[in-house]
């Protein structure tokens, strides 16, 4: 088990002197550059499980830039000769474990975007969506929210 705690990642600001870098080292398939250690990671991982609170109808921005930075042409997804995307990760299945103070928590947005990156780019068709909701509500038993969770994780390995 591999974990990439999102708290601690750097993640270098994606402005026109990056992506230009970055495009050099994937033309030059420099793929020994750190740069790309976290979609190496990606690329072999046999399940992905995604933990994320939900913000603002969707998810912290360090998650929008991690899958910036694991989206390589080259490592985890090449395109076809008609220019669609093919996925070259191992993954089949990926778990996404979302918090929440509300209950009003539509999954398009932050659900919704993971899925939709993991099926196009990723090759990834099978997905488990574990929720943890109303936690900020008055009277809430956060315990028991967080432990029903839980058990549903625990039923799913």
């Amino acid at each position: 088990v591999e974990e990439v705690d999102l708290g601690k990642v750097i993640f270098p600001v994606a402005d026109e002197e990056f992506i230009n870098h970055r495009v050099e080292l994937e033309e030059a398939c420099a793929w020994d550059d750190p740069m790309f250690d976290l979609a190496k990671q990606f690329a072999r991982a046999d399940q992905v499980v995604v933990a994320a609170p939900y913000w603002d109808l969707s998810f912290p921005a360090a998650l929008k830039q991690y899958f910036e930075q694991i989206n390589v042409m080259g490592i985890t997804f090449e395109y076809t000769p008609e220019g669609t995307p093919r996925a070259m990760c191992k993954a089949e299945k990926l778990y996404y474990v979302m918090t929440a103070g509300g209950v009003f928590c539509p999954e398009e947005f932050g659900f919704g975007y993971v899925r939709a990156m993991s099926e196009s780019f990723y090759g990834i068709k099978e997905f488990e969506y574990i929720q943890a909701l109303g936690l900020d509500i008055d009277g809430a038993d956060e315990k028991k929210i967080v432990g029903d969770a839980i058990r549903e994780i625990d039923k799913l390995f």
